[in-house]
């Protein structure tokens, strides 16, 4: 079979372009735009890399595929020649991301280039609706969740781990104790992108604001207490997030949730959200 080049380190001099392929899909692109308009695309700044499909695409001033390598593998845009060039690349060092995550053609046209020698995956979530409104909510919103100040830290923690064990199947604590998950919370509630409604000291709702660019806040961590379940909470406490990020930050509000979930369906359809792509995440 006939080989691209392969895919092509990206710098600060090609901005332009990546910019052009973010703006095309700001929705889906939020997770890599929020890092980009932040600290460019020096690797080193960016803390992972971004990918071109190949040379030829990168002299012609236009992206025909970009790839996000990181934390996360995300495959934002390229047909299945450019899918194999990014696998080329991902495959010559150990792989260090936890998930290939993003809009789901790419991900699982890319998981069946990595799949030989990366498989098999712990889990695999193939239709997950990517939702977005611009809109003030349709739900009252729940006028007790608020930021969680840093001086919430702990209080706060618990209810986090909780929520990621039960999302993502593992414990963040795992392997360095719980300090990287620990930072990367404190850096959330210290941005005034972790929200809580707090009742007795405890946490009954928490949500936050994964990843914020410009133009959209992609809502992560909705969680709510499991003694507290199936009274609203969930979609009121949501709905002040919405309000947050499309009246106060003017923003987009996002998020993606697995097709199986009716229920989290159901209430972000009542909140305003409609569907505006599909993702799909392959979790290690």
């Amino acid at each position: 079979m006939l080989r691209l080049a392969g895919a092509r380190l990206l710098g600060d001099r090609d901005y332009p372009a990546v910019h052009a392929v973010l703006a095309a899909d700001p929705v889906a692109s939020c997770m890599v735009s929020a890092r980009v308009e932040v600290t460019g695309l020096d690797p080193w700044r960016l803390g992972g890399e971004l990918w071109a499909a190949d040379h030829r695409a990168a002299r012609s001033g236009r992206l025909a595929g970009l790839c996000f390598s990181g934390p996360n593998l995300i495959p934002l845009r390229g047909n299945s020649s450019a899918l194999r060039s990014f696998a080329d690349r991902a495959l010559r060092k150990q792989r260090i991301c936890s998930s290939l995550v993003g809009p789901a053609e790419q991900v699982l046209g890319l998981w069946d280039e990595l799949e030989p020698e990366w498989g098999p995956a712990r889990e695999i979530r193939g239709d997950q609706p990517l939702m977005a409104t611009d809109r003030q909510p349709a739900v009252a919103p729940d006028a007790f969740v608020r930021p969680v100040r840093p001086d919430e830290l702990e209080r706060y923690l618990p209810a986090a781990i909780a929520m990621f064990i039960e999302e993502v199947g593992v414990d963040p604590r795992a392997g360095d104790g719980g300090a990287s998950y620990r930072a990367r919370v404190a850096e959330l509630i210290s941005g005034g992108r972790a929200f809580a409604r707090f009742e007795g000291g405890e946490v009954v709702f928490k949500a936050e604001i994964g990843a914020l660019s410009r133009t959209v806040g992609q809502i992560q961590g909705v969680w709510v207490h499991p003694d507290r379940r199936g009274h609203g909470l969930g979609t009121a406490g949501t709905a002040a997030v919405v309000s947050r990020l499309v009246n106060g930050m003017g923003r987009t509000a996002s998020l993606y949730v697995n097709s199986f979930n009716a229920p989290a369906l159901a209430a972000y359809r009542r909140l305003g959200f409609s569907q505006v792509g599909r993702y799909a995440t392959v979790l290690f």
